[in-house]
């Protein structure tokens, strides 16, 4: 009876250690379709019973009425410059070096905003509140890992893709770029020589970007946290308890290494049933006799942004189609045109959209988020990229067989009414859709369950130290034995030295003493 009592009390120990936690979400991100991702986290652990704070720069489009949200808008001049850059890049054509070139020269504005954000005053309150711990939206900004220490709290870093370069030196999860594409490659495997060549420059360049990144992030760290009882932010790195990942690799591919710590979430933005959609946009689905078409370039580009000229193009082939289309336009009092089969809206719930029966073609710029979601719900897609790594997601789409991939910049009529009518008509797409929506939804749990379990996993064992990689403390030398080849070489090299040593003194004392002999008899 003792023994039974015992284990009750353990148990609930183990629950209530982790139930009810206070939870600090850091989402500092200027990207909409990240936060979704971050929100989505929040959300679940909310539903679960735990206490969560979300400290944001915008107004999340998920939330949950029991998330304590503090929102820290940019300055306008700040959301100015952003929204000037995001336009820039919507006119011209960008590949993900030169997207990291501009994020290169002009990431100051994004990141200081996000310092700037740790000291107003609406934060700095959190500091006078317990958490138990901390989840970092991650983009480009893991100074932020101070306010984990302040704070005293384990931490664990949520982004929205599959493990990029930085994820994995957090995690210590080997890079294996030899079967395993960066990201914005695209290859058939095993990858040849020339793809394999292609990863491992794209490697170097990802390197160079973090080094130039590093001293940045560091300087505003140091600033930041000027106490002297503060690590550095090197060593904050490496006590970094777990890492999210957008991403499902047993269905997306390819087959990786992953590290304990490093913890697949990939749809986690994806509901398990559906909301009701707006009375007329459910009626506008509900009415189209032949399906319907969903157009949304994603949240960081305005519609309107795109050159004129372009958008006259996709609204003459849309406005044609005997489908209906439900187009996300921003400026609703300057549309593109007045079609009866084409309803436009200023913001569109993307999942629930495509969610519904009625939906048949997704036309995407192919953001991680939207590629995903339609996936999930099996619709195929016809992807118009812009920037960043969605032309690499749109390439990895269209070899999949899930639709067809247009270039924005130099789309005609006909390419497009070509790529739409064969998406449409083709069952191919929407069959090899549709499996692969089988295949990502067949998991042991959802990614929801694993945001729930792996958090309160950290919580109940503080940190969860068990879980990291050693190779998060070793250099790369150590990592990649370097030092034991560079043995491995000089005892070669002296061997081979020794061995010519010896073999001139013996080919001196013999065979020297020998033809002295035979010149004296000679003589």
């Amino acid at each position: 009876m003792i023994g039974v009592r015992c284990v009750l009390l353990l148990l609930l120990g183990v629950v209530a250690s982790t139930q009810g936690a206070n939870i600090l979400g850091l989402f500092s991100s200027h990207s909409p379709s990240h936060l979704i991702i971050h929100m989505s986290v929040a959300k679940a652990l909310v539903e679960a019973g735990h206490n969560v704070t979300v400290v944001s720069m915008l107004k999340p489009k998920v939330t949950h009425k029991d998330i304590h949200l503090i929102v820290v808008p940019m300055k306008e001049e700040q959301e100015r410059i952003m929204e000037d850059q995001m336009t820039e890049m919507a006119g011209q054509k960008n590949s993900l070096v030169s997207t990291m070139h501009r994020l290169l020269t002009s990431m100051d504005v994004m990141i200081d905003s996000q310092a700037e954000l740790l000291s107003d005053p609406r934060f700095q309150r959190i500091y006078e509140t317990k958490f138990d711990l901390m989840i970092l939206g991650y983009f480009i900004n893991d100074f932020q890992l101070g306010v984990a220490h302040k704070l005293k709290v384990p931490v664990i870093i949520d982004w929205m893709s599959a493990p990029v370069p930085a994820i994995d030196k957090y995690t210590g999860n080997p890079s294996e770029l030899s079967y395993v594409p960066l990201m914005g490659t695209v290859a058939t495997h095993p990858m040849g020589f020339l793809k394999r060549a292609e990863n491992a420059l794209k490697s170097l360049l990802f390197e160079f970007i973090f080094v130039v990144f590093d001293y940045k992030l560091t300087r505003i760290y140091n600033d930041v946290f000027p106490e002297q009882d503060m690590p550095t932010l090197k060593e904050l790195r490496k006590n970094i308890s777990m890492a999210f990942v957008g991403s499902h690799l047993i269905s997306e591919g390819p087959i990786r290494p992953l590290v304990p710590a490093l913890i697949e979430i990939g749809g986690i933005q994806v509901k398990d049933k559906p909301d009701p959609l707006p009375k007329d946009i459910d009626q506008f689905l509900s009415n189209a006799k032949q399906g319907a078409v969903f157009l949304l370039l994603g949240s960081n580009v305005k519609s309107s942004t795109v050159r004129p000229e372009i958008v006259q193009t996709i609204f003459k082939v849309l406005s044609e189609l005997k489908e209906n289309v439900i187009w996300k336009w921003e400026d609703l009092e300057n549309t593109p045109g007045n079609a009866s089969n084409i309803l436009y809206k200023n913001w569109l719930p993307q999942d629930d959209i495509l969610a519904h029966p009625n939906t048949k073609l997704f036309i995407t710029h192919a953001g991680k988020g939207g590629i995903t979601e339609a996936q999930y719900h099996g619709v195929p897609m016809v992807a118009l990229p812009i920037f960043g790594d969605q032309p690499g997601n749109a390439a990895g789409m269209e070899k999949s067989g899930y639709g067809l991939a247009l270039d924005l910049l130099t789309i005609t009529e006909d390419g497009l009414r070509d790529a739409l009518k064969e998406v449409l008509e083709n069952q191919k797409y929407s069959q090899a859709i549709g499996k692969f929506s089988s295949l990502y939804r067949d998991r042991p749990m959802t990614a929801k369950q694993s945001v729930v379990f792996w958090t309160e996993y950290i919580l109940r064992h503080h940190g969860a130290p068990n879980l990291q990689s050693p190779a998060v403390h070793m250099n790369f030398i150590q990592l990649n034995n370097l030092d034991i080849y560079a043995l491995i070489l000089t005892i070669l090299a002296l061997f081979v030295l020794l061995t010519r040593l010896v073999a001139k003194i013996v080919w001196n004392k013999f065979w020297g003493k020998a033809k002295i002999s035979q010149t004296k008899k000679k003589q």
